[in-house]
């Protein structure tokens, strides 16, 4: 199956929207961002002939304040290099990715809010200019060596399509400890050849000595059964199984259904990186965080109800698509909410992402 037309976050600003629940890809983004200002002195300030105009490309920029943090701080890194120094200020070029459901109205009513903003903050900023570019980014998606430098925060672990010989997979979602040693393969076979797939794109757009800086979920065992690869899938799986017993749901409809993505570990992404050969790893680690670090300032008793809207955010649009049920998807994330609080209230809940910084060899 594929996924380009469904694989999508929920979109507007309601309570469910991605846009209100996406603190976990927030600190994602601030995570990164000394990588990111060492792209761009590297890129910039330690050049002897810097370019006069800088293409930026932000993959999987969902909708909401996050896709345009990291453009502020790309903007912030340049103006601050060039702020005294003998160089001139580049124009900047941003395009904004993701894939055509993505809630573009949103998006674009966000930036042009943030271009005012950011004229007033401060006028002598870069000149800077947005593009949008929806398609997936298992394509080529810009021209031959056209591209400086690449962002692509919370998205390569969602995968192209849903792998092929997943019927053993029965009652789950997603990898489980219960999984058959076949769904293992066929997710991560399917994540190889994605993850390859991106390497081979990129390699081409991305000037030589350009840089990539990635994060995704992951997991630092290197064991794929493990709790921290996902949990919080495995707990949803227990929902919808419940709801089954009771015929709510029909089997087949269970049976059918799981998660389009793979947490990699960081050996899996540097042995990826290595056979592709056009990247060298410049840096690649793991980060851990509590899943009680969704909530945010609010008047509403947790009790799971924040990391529970979190997954909504991401989910809710494959549950929609595959059962057509709202009514259904109601009673799942009502329940989902006391199976995450009760999880929570019993052991250590986390979330796992990787990071990684990536050069474009030279020719």
């Amino acid at each position: 199956m594929s996924l380009g037309k469904v694989l999508h976050m929920n979109g507007g600003v309601g309570e469910t929207s991605y846009a209100n629940n996406s603190l976990f890809q927030q600190k994602g983004i601030l995570r990164t961002k000394p990588l990111k200002e060492k792209v761009i002195t590297d890129l910039y300030g330690n050049n002897q002939s810097p370019p006069t105009i800088i293409s930026i490309a932000d993959l999987g920029c969902s909708c909401g304040p996050n896709t345009l943090l990291m453009s502020l701080e790309i903007i912030e890194a340049i103006d601050g290099i060039c702020r005294g120094s003998k160089y001139k200020s580049p124009e900047i070029q941003i395009f904004l990715n993701d894939l055509p459901g993505n809630d573009y109205n949103t998006l674009f009513q966000t930036l042009s809010k943030f271009q005012e903003n950011l004229r007033i903050k401060e006028p002598s900023f870069p000149v800077c200019f947005f593009n949008g570019a929806p398609g997936s980014f298992y394509e080529r998606l810009f021209a031959t060596e056209s591209i400086h430098f690449v962002n692509c925060s919370s998205s390569l672990h969602w995968l192209s399509r849903l792998p092929e010989g997943l019927e053993d997979n029965r009652g789950n979602i997603y990898i489980t400890n219960t999984s058959h040693t076949n769904v293992l393969s066929s997710y991560y076979n399917q994540f190889q050849r994605d993850f390859s797939t991106f390497l081979q794109h990129r390699s081409v757009e991305i000037v030589s000595g350009g840089s990539m800086v990635l994060s995704l979920m992951g997991r630092k065992n290197e064991d794929p059964y493990c709790k921290e690869s996902g949990l919080h899938f495995k707990l949803l799986a227990d929902v919808i199984n419940d709801l089954l017993s009771e015929g709510h749901i029909e089997e087949d409809k269970l049976y059918s259904f799981n998660i389009p993505l793979y947490t990699p570990s960081p050996s899996d992404i540097e042995k990826l990186v290595e056979e592709d050969g056009c990247f060298t790893i410049e840096y690649v680690d793991s980060f851990e965080d509590d899943w009680n670090e969704s909530r945010k300032d609010s008047s509403v008793n947790d009790d799971g109800f924040n990391f529970m809207n979190t997954v909504r955010s991401v989910v809710e649009p494959l549950l929609l698509e595959h059962f057509n049920e709202g009514v259904i998807i109601e009673e799942i994330f009502k329940r989902y909410q006391k199976r995450i609080a009760d999880c929570m209230a019993k052991e250590k809940t986390t979330l796992i992402s990787l990071v990684a910084c990536l050069k474009r060899k030279t020719k």
